[in-house]
């Protein structure tokens, strides 16, 4: 088995996902291509020699549907011999795209292979392209569905985090990314977007509040209480019955954003990165996915950490820096809990509470933060990890050379 490296990562920054957000304006087939072209000029990058480029995109339909990843090869004028495929793991898109990058150096089958992804979450609703999940009742009765949110409060619930607790952690949240982008810290990975007269339309993550508080926070009612009014805490209570009441702690500030994004992330062997005369940042040392139990739902990250360090005979002490998407703060409130990670490990510049989480683009824009953040703090090891819908974990380990 050959090694995987990463080479670069790139990101485009995060818009607000509304038709008043900076990139409304932008397709998604936009923001990939402009990735891509971004990764080509950076690396001044012979694309013949990129096999295949996989693309996270959770809502592949309308103008971000049929084979998005291959459109925007098309669209960035890389060679045509350049293969695209498209993926869908829900949250965990991006990652799974690289990861699937990763597997095809590794096997063989690819010299160089980029993944990433794009979610244009302001022209392409999320949900919009249904799924049998949450309408067939066949599926939804036999294993108790209830949307993301409920879940988010159910772990709120069972495991002891209170509305305190979960707006304590976005108010940080908030101040790392605000204290991050005030450093300087993302400037080596985000692209400016573009409009087609060359015009930089965006070249900061728009949803970021450094100024949020615990009583700003305060005055927001939570978003799911209606919602598990409507049966959905009742369903949650068959499955868990422990439970006697559903505390709703979750709302709009300390939940992940709906943006608009894109990521790119190239990979490849030691020999075709030495012949293009790419110097590697860092060695993708594992990867995995796991399955958790759907109707809490959001429970996998800490799940799949363990298999992966199980894998490489790693402890969770071996890991210097955790990058684990923040879709609702009691997913990582949880991590930390379960597996007894410091905050100073975790996140530390912020994350999508306060940036806003692109669907299918994330997991490649959280690989490349938390190796530029390597790179800065001089550490070594890296593990991201997104929890993901229907009850699913993805895990990357990278490790710089």
């Amino acid at each position: 088995m050959a090694e995987a490296y990463i080479y670069d990562a790139v990101r485009t920054p995060r818009g607000k996902g509304k038709n008043t957000g900076a990139l409304h304006e932008i397709t998604a087939l936009q923001l990939a291509t402009q990735t891509l072209r971004a990764v080509k000029a950076r690396n001044n990058l012979d694309t013949s020699k990129v096999d295949d480029v996989i693309l996270g995109c959770v809502t592949p339909i309308g103008e971000q549907g049929s084979d998005i990843a291959r459109i925007a090869v098309l669209n960035a004028d890389y060679a045509e011999t350049t293969a695209g495929v498209q993926v869908d793991r829900f949250c965990a898109s991006g990652l799974e795209a690289c990861n699937i990058a990763a597997a095809k150096v590794m096997t063989g089958e690819a010299d160089m292979a980029i993944g990433g992804g794009v979610e244009a979450m302001s022209r392409v609703p999320m949900g919009s392209n249904g799924g049998a999940w949450a309408t067939d009742p066949e599926i939804a009765m036999k294993s108790y569905f209830a949307p993301q949110g409920i879940g988010a409060d159910l772990i709120a619930t069972k495991y002891g985090f209170s509305r305190d607790d979960v707006d304590a952690y976005a108010v940080e949240s908030q101040k790392r990314a605000a204290r991050s982008w005030k450093e300087g810290r993302f400037k080596r990975s985000v692209v400016p977007v573009k409009d087609q007269l060359g015009v930089t339309i965006l070249d900061h993550d728009e949803t970021v509040r450094g100024d949020t508080t615990m009583q700003t926070l305060a005055a927001l009612n939570p978003s799911f209480e209606q919602m598990g009014a409507m049966a959905f805490d009742d369903v949650v209570k068959q499955r868990y019955p422990e439970i006697e009441k559903v505390n709703h702690v979750h709302h709009a500030g300390n939940s992940s954003g709906i943006v608009d994004g894109a990521s790119a992330v190239l990979i490849g062997n030691k020999e075709m990165g030495q012949a293009l005369g790419l110097k590697p940042r860092a060695r993708i040392k594992g990867f995995a996915s796991i399955g958790s139990e759907p109707t809490i739902m959001l429970t996998g990250p800490s799940a799949v950490t363990m298999k992966l360090l199980n894998k490489l005979g790693m402890s969770v002490q071996d890991i210097d820096l955790y990058e684990l998407n923040e879709a609702f703060a009691s997913v990582v409130l949880r991590m930390m809990q379960a597996l007894s990670i410091p905050h100073e490990k975790m996140n530390v510049n912020g994350g999508a509470i306060a940036m806003g989480h692109p669907l299918g683009a994330t997991g490649g824009m959280i690989l490349g933060t938390v190796l530029d953040e390597l790179e800065r703090s001089d550490k070594e090891t890296a593990l991201a990890v997104l929890c993901v819908g229907a009850g699913m974990g993805t895990a990357t380990v990278i490790e710089r050379v």
